[in-house]
């Protein structure tokens, strides 16, 4: 073989395997318990408020989102992400994450340079991959 090879081989002797499992149900429990939370919250705007459904979960959302970029202010979502795995990052919350954190590593560049085009980098993809799914879905979707 080469030298890459076998030095990849003896290093993965010595690596411990990811505990798929466990990493699994803690990002069912965390994911979960947010999309609860935010559903919690989406009935009681509803209900306090008279909202709208609509209404109630675009509040439930940016409650959601700000929460995730106070915890991103203060140091703590990336503990507490690294803890849950896909359950924090792959929610709203997490797109939140990548702007805010974003937005605070480059705020020194400028407010066009730094902050906003770094937020745009780190969430670009998912504006345009979710505006490519609604437009896909529009097409396709039963009136």
């Amino acid at each position: 073989m080469g030298l890459k090879s076998d030095y990849v081989r003896e290093v993965k002797a010595f690596q411990p395997s990811p505990p798929y499992a466990a990493n699994a149900v803690k990002a069912f429990l965390v994911g979960g318990a947010f999309c609860a939370l935010a559903q919690w919250l989406a009935d009681w705007y509803g209900g306090t408020f008279a909202a709208s459904p609509v209404e109630a979960h675009l509040w439930a959302s940016m409650v959601m989102a700000g929460l995730a970029i106070v915890l991103t202010a203060v140091g703590k979502y990336d503990d507490f992400s690294q803890f849950a795995g896909a359950g924090a990052t792959m929610l709203i919350m997490g797109l939140a994450n990548a702007l805010a954190s974003a937005a605070i590593e480059h705020r020194s560049e400028g407010w066009t340079a730094g902050v906003a085009g770094q937020m745009f980098k780190a969430g670009g993809a998912s504006v345009i991959y979710g505006l490519i799914a609604a437009y896909v879905l529009g097409l396709v979707w039963p009136w």
